[in-house]
């Protein structure tokens, strides 16, 4: 009878201590999702987290189903994330290939791209012709700004007015980007461009060095990978471990 009671003892001690590790794990899932540059700033703090026993649920309403994706895929890639409900609504403030939208579509993308500056370029669209107003570092950063706005559906042609300062400016839209964020950015990129949609990678993120396995049909499909994991803010280096199936 005293085992038992031991036993029973035991058994009511641990369920608190377990249930309490799991409930700082839940509210480090959400701290870590709400802090991540997505999150912050890709997002714009319009999705709500909420976890339990490791299990996330996502709720609030965002422009289309690319960026539901994106707050799904973050979360995804946080420690401790055993699965994801994913409850977000789509509400459009704007109409698909709409002025506006095109507008939307090159500041989003400028935020997630390397090399380039959100915060000291302004984007305006009329006619489906972007016009980019601001400043770049240098003669690359402009054109590879304008590169992106091209490459959004729907543009017919971009205006680049970029005055090139010849110094680093002053970036202040989120300063740290998070692995978590990289790593989603890294898969959407790869998912997102033609040649490279099909392939089966596994991505990982760690202190801004960026892993890549799986199977590519030749080299330059592993070349093409790696420069589009190198064009994600907030990428240190890439390390590309993919091989060439036979």
């Amino acid at each position: 009878m005293k085992t038992h009671t031991i036993s029973a003892l035991l058994l009511l001690v641990a369920l608190p201590v377990a249930a309490s590790a799991s409930s700082a794990t839940d509210r480090k899932i959400e701290a870590a999702a709400e802090a991540s540059y997505n999150y912050r700033t890709v997002l714009e703090d319009h999705v709500k987290v909420k976890a339990s026993d490791g299990i996330v649920t996502l709720t609030g309403s965002v422009e289309d189903k690319d960026d539901r994706s994106l707050a799904a895929d973050t979360v995804e890639n946080l420690p401790g994330v055993l699965g994801v409900k994913n409850e977000i609504t789509i509400k459009p403030t704007h109409t698909e290939s709409s002025d506006a939208w095109m507008a939307l579509k090159v500041r989003s993308r400028l935020l997630v791209k390397g090399h380039v500056s959100a915060a000291t370029t302004k984007v305006s669209v009329e006619r489906s012709i972007v016009t980019l107003d601001g400043t770049a570092e240098n003669v690359a950063q402009k054109e590879l700004t304008e590169v992106y706005a091209k490459e959004i559906a729907g543009v017919k042609s971009v205006r680049n007015n970029l005055v090139v300062l010849g110094q680093p400016a002053a970036e202040t839209l989120g300063e740290t980007i998070d692995d978590a964020s990289i790593t989603t950015q890294v898969k959407y990129a790869l998912l997102s461009h033609k040649a490279t949609s099909a392939l089966k990678t596994k991505v990982t993120t760690n202190d801004g060095v960026i892993v890549i396995s799986g199977e590519a049909a030749s080299e330059a499909e592993i070349a093409l990978v790696t420069k589009l994991a190198q064009d994600v803010r907030g990428t240190k280096s890439v390390n590309n471990a993919m091989t060439v199936r036979n």
